[in-house]
């Protein structure tokens, strides 16, 4: 390669992207060592800048933030035709995010096509070919609230049209000794939808079938719900309609189809959103987890052996969960945890509410009570206080709810809050109670603590709320009304000692039925000895309280770091007075997998087991495999991935939140890049699709190509965009990528002359491959054979030229002739 030849295009190239003011240059050519002067093109070069007229697809760039691509136009400027604009539509206008006083102000020129940056103070655009990049640079002062990794409504982005599958299949086989024989289970759940524009389309289901040869056989398939929901930005809320579970802070949780209109908590600024349950516990063996609200199943998964917590539940679950934790040994832990929210305050000036207006509904999605309607509210009345309440009325049952909330600053916040019910049953006369309850909520930055949540609740005997009123009037049984509730989780990190402490408590008392507690407990601790360095030691303790019986159990783990992605760790766990102890290896293969092996001692005998987790491109593969001497052995395997088809393209990929977010990106056809989102990464598949499911809602996402991944012969021009999705949306992005064969030519035109010095050579997608140097001499990339290219100067192609059938490992420099346009393409030397 001549260096001097890099050079001087590398000299010219830096040149026309650093100069910022759109001035006509003149270049000294005399610096270039070049034979032929005269043939030369830098009319690309000479006023920066400018940019031929035409259309150009481009991504958008305002200040540091990326929004996504347009078809920009370009016109030459008003009595200066070395001088070209970009024509910024109505419909990028809107993406900008400026504010609504800046709005009203706006001019527009090209017959109302396009925006007249003068009309917005300090505004300027910069066009640029090289990364299909315009560069907007707008003053603060002239947009709307924006925060570290959050956009204002107006660049929030709904997708593209779309079908999507998602899934989460569980599988287990046992076989027992003893006579017992052989068991079989498999579960699962996923949502089916379709994105309409704003609008998502949504059915969720999940199914069960057992097999064993001592049970009947069991087989069942539900289609649990079925929903549409949209975004509402100009209010901040969400619109539901269909089948749902009441998401309500004051009046509890139950099924009904309806309509709901909500304040959306997610669609606010990071440091203003909410917290989302968390379920935690123990499991003795690889266990399958699954936790259930009212019958549906919202999360299912399988774990390894030790201490779980389950922290990615949507933030919109509220009211009692059921938690079941299946051991492969066959043994089972049930216990329900209360998701109460933190105290009910709300930004001062501002007001949150919900409405919902339907009937109950059953499983068989027929209606089975009286037609209701709720709202709740919660105002912002100044930066300490805010007031709150609601009501919900229906055919013989209604309640009324008022409430205050208090920022007590360095102290935390608290709420209190007050419910009075009335319900008539048609074997009861009319029963009247209240229900009081209080709710704090603190983290103590100097202490580094935090109590997430602490609560009381007391209910009078006759109050119920409407949930226990609808399974009253369905099924005539008892009413197991509650009484008491506390609830309270703390952690505490103690820095100097490198001591973390956890702790959540649940008591829960009723007026016709006994308590049921739940106490959990987590240390963690690390600690050098000797030579060994970073060694941990956890214990979780917890028990289960309820229907008279108890649940005590806790688990010990010591942990040694090896090498630099394994440990090996000794075990201990406790539970109904027999202990049980392990010793497991765990090792990150690399980022996609990794696996656990066990070996241990139980009162029943010996023990092993093993565990392997792989993220997958197309799902996430989880195995397992136990095996105890003389009681059985067991095997697992959980899927959990998902399909998307959209009118750009489609692909499988791995799942997150079922009919959630996703992002499709697009490499152009070139397939086995890596992309990644805030996860582990993707590779597009064959027609250079994938999908990135690790996205938030209402939150700037960014995805990129990572590129010390990428293979020799392939080339992003472009490898980071972002994006702000709505709920539920698919959205769409496209890499420009090159792929091919990189190598040294030599272009001629058809009468054995040299193009001009600085012209560019274009693939047949406008991706820009190479620039002519002396003598033809072009550094190409992206050749595929029999492709065809062309080469452009003053503002246009030129010519084309084919490249041969064979542009790998040729034996002598390759020659391509340069056809004139209105010629045949025929021109492989």
């Amino acid at each position: 390669m001549d260096h001097r030849k890099v050079l001087a295009t590398m000299t010219l190239c830096f040149f026309a992207s650093c100069v910022s003011a759109a001035e006509e240059f003149q270049f000294n050519t005399d610096v270039l060592d070049l034979k032929d002067r005269e043939n030369l093109d830098l009319g690309v070069f000479a006023s920066a800048n400018f940019i031929m007229p035409g259309q150009y697809t481009l991504m958008v760039h305002v200040n540091s933030d990326t929004l996504t691509e347009f078809p920009v136009d370009y016109f030459l400027a008003e009595g200066d035709p070395k001088s070209s604009v970009a024509c910024l539509s109505p419909a990028i206008v809107d993406e900008l995010g400026l504010k609504e006083n800046v709005l009203r102000t706006l001019k527009w020129w090209h017959d109302g096509a396009c925006l007249n940056l003068d009309s917005v103070p300090g505004m300027q655009a910069r066009g640029n070919l090289g990364t299909a990049g315009l560069y907007l640079s707008i003053p603060q002062d002239q947009l709307e609230y924006t925060a570290a990794n959050w956009d204002p409504p107006s660049r929030w982005d709904n997708g593209i049209g779309g079908i999507l599958f998602d899934y989460n299949i569980n599988a287990q086989t046992t076989e027992r000794n003893h006579g017992k024989g052989r068991s079989d289970q498999l579960s699962g759940n996923g949502t089916a939808g379709v994105n309409l524009g704003a609008w998502r389309l949504r059915g969720d289901w999940q199914t069960q079938m057992q097999r064993s040869a001592d049970q009947p056989s069991l087989q069942q398939f539900a289609w649990s719900r079925f929903y549409a929901l949209r975004a509402i930005p100009a209010l901040r809320s969400s619109l539901i309609i269909g089948e749902d579970y009441l998401d309500s802070n004051l009046f509890g949780s139950f099924r009904y189809t309806g309509g709901n209109l909500s304040s959306n908590d997610n669609m606010l600024p990071p440091n203003l959103r909410g917290y989302a349950p968390e379920v935690s516990g123990v499991a003795r063996t690889n266990a399958h987890v699954v936790i259930r609200q009212q019958g549906r199943v919202l999360y299912d998964t399988q774990v390894p052996p030790g201490a779980f917590r389950i922290q990615d539940l949507n933030d919109a679950v509220s009211g009692q969960l059921d938690v079941r934790v299946e051991e492969q040994d066959g043994s089972t832990q049930e216990f329900q945890i209360d998701t109460a929210s933190i105290p009910y305050l709300t930004r001062p000036g501002t007001v949150r509410y919900k409405l919902a207006a339907g009937k109950p509904s059953d499983w068989e999605h027929q209606v089975d009570g009286p037609a209701f309607a709720t709202g709740e509210f919660s105002w912002g009345v100044s930066n300490g206080w805010s007031l709150y309440g609601g009501g919900l009325g229906a055919k013989d049952y209604g309640s009324l709810a008022v409430g205050v909330g208090r920022d007590l600053m360095a102290f935390g916040a608290l709420s209190f809050d007050v419910t009075q019910s009335r319900a008539t049953l048609p074997e009861h006369d009319s029963l009247s109670g209240k229900s009081y309850r209080a709710s704090y909520s603190k983290r103590f930055d100097e202490y580094d603590s935090q109590v997430t949540f602490a609560g009381y609740r007391f209910s009078e005997e006759n109050y119920m709320s409407m949930n226990e009123f609808i399974e009253a009037r369905r099924g005539g049984q008892p009413l197991n009304q509650s009484k008491e509730l506390y609830t309270a989780t703390l952690s505490k990190q103690f820095r100097d000692s490198a001591l973390s402490v956890y702790f959540n408590y649940n008591h829960q008392t009723y007026w016709s039925s006994q308590a049921s507690d739940r106490y959990s407990l987590s240390l963690s601790r690390y600690f050098d000895v000797g030579g060994l360095k970073n060694l941990s030691l956890s214990l979780t303790a917890y028990q289960n309280k309820a229907n008279g019986t108890s649940d005590d159990g806790a688990y010990l783990s010591v942990s040694i770091p090896w090498d630099s992605t394994g440990s090996f760790s000794f075990s201990s766990s406790f539970n109904r007075g027999e202990s049980s102890h392990s010793m497991s290896y765990y090792d990150r293969i690399d980022e996609r997998n990794n696996y656990m092996l066990s070996a241990g001692s139980t009162p029943n005998g010996t023990t092993a087991s093993g565990f392997l987790s792989h993220d997958g491109d197309q799902a996430q593969v989880v195995a397992s495999a136990s095996y105890q001497a003389g009681e059985y052995t067991s095997a697992g395997l959980s899927l959990q991935g998902g399909a998307t088809l959209t009118g750009q393209g489609a692909a499988l990929h791995r799942s997150s939140i079922m009919g959630g977010t996703r992002l499709l990106v697009d490499t152009q056809g070139v397939a086995n890049v890596p992309v990644r989102g805030n996860g582990a990464v993707t590779r597009t598949n064959r027609f250079g699709k994938a999908v990135i499911t690790d996205v938030n809602s209402y939150y700037r996402n960014q995805a990129n190509i990572v590129l010390d991944s990428l293979s020799d012969e392939v080339e992003a021009t472009q490898s980071v965009t972002q994006a702000t999705l709505t709920e539920g949306a698919i959205g769409y992005r496209r890499f420009d990528v090159i792929s091919g064969h990189k190598a040294m030519v030599i272009i001629r035109m058809a009468n054995r002359n040299a193009p001009p010095f600085g012209a560019t050579a274009q693939n047949s997608r406008g991706q820009e491959t190479g620039i002519v140097g002396e003598e033809g001499s072009t550094y190409l990339s992206g050749m595929k054979p029999g492709e065809t290219m062309s080469l452009h100067w003053d503002g246009s192609a030129r010519c084309h030229f084919t490249l041969p059938n064979q542009v790998a490992a040729l034996e002598r420099q390759l020659e391509l002739l340069c056809q004139p346009v209105s010629d045949a393409d025929d021109s492989a030397a």
